[in-house]
């Protein structure tokens, strides 16, 4: 007689067979994307090749001083930023002020931010399109950043684009075809569908705790089938039977 009851082993099968079809395609892209993580150079993904080595930092002369940027406004943080050559302080993180005559600057121009990429990107890239964006939804490879924003378009296959904030005049981003890709298997990986970035999801915590018991089920099924477990447990289970019997 089977240690395990045939009626039950049939049951924990078909729970395996089962789970592991459900299972079976998120495993899968686990297992392509952990792959694809593991062999791509993240510095690469970044875009980094398309960018400069090395962007020498701007120096400024006859610059106004804190008290006159603001008058009357506590400042709690300044930063001098080089916009096409003329310098601003990014005040309070909210306010751009001209460093030299203290006007304030509402947006830059499409021109100052073909002139703040150029800084950063390879002077080889040849621009294909400019074009200002003021919303960006929960996919968007632009979402969390400053809004509005102007996205430089190259021509160049991998869909190359660089980002600039229209607001604060900051280079922020370079994004193309590898980028992507990563993005959307990150998504796949995390299981988060909405902001793509976190890991404590409902759906990421059932999916795990699914492929934890389908893997536990595997071991069991191994446990309950093995010819060696049975002829073990069969052999107690009869002298066993002989003790009560004697």
């Amino acid at each position: 007689m089977p240690f395990v009851k045939r009626k039950t082993a049939s049951k924990i099968r078909k729970a395996h067979r089962y789970l592991g079809i459900f299972l079976g395609l998120q495993f899968l892209m686990w297992t392509i994307s952990g792959l694809y993580f593991s062999w791509t150079d993240i510095d690469e993904i970044h875009g980094d090749h398309f960018r400069k080595a090395h962007v020498h930092p701007s120096s400024f002369s006859d610059l106004l001083g804190i008290s006159e940027v603001a008058p009357g406004k506590e400042i709690t943080s300044l930063q001098l930023r080089d916009i096409a050559g003329e310098p601003f302080y990014w005040v309070n993180d909210e306010i751009l002020v001209h460093a030299r005559s203290g006007e304030k600057k509402d947006e830059i121009s499409q021109e100052e931010a073909i002139k703040i990429a150029g800084r950063y990107m390879k002077d080889s890239l040849k621009i294909s399109q400019v074009e200002k964006i003021e919303v960006t939804g929960a996919h968007h490879e632009y979402r969390g950043n400053r809004l509005p924003a102007y996205v430089i378009s190259y021509s160049k296959p991998e869909h190359l684009k660089a980002y600039v904030s229209a607001v604060d005049g900051s280079f922020r981003s370079v994004r193309f075809r590898d980028w992507r890709w990563f993005d959307f298997l990150w998504m796949t990986h995390t299981m988060d569908y909405e902001t793509r970035d976190n890991f404590n999801t409902t759906v990421l915590r059932l999916f795990s705790l699914l492929g934890l018991i389908t893997v536990l089920s595997g071991f069991l099924l191994w446990f309950i089938s093995s010819p060696s477990m049975m002829k073990l447990f069969g052999r107690k289970g009869k002298l066993k039977k002989r003790g009560r019997l004697g």
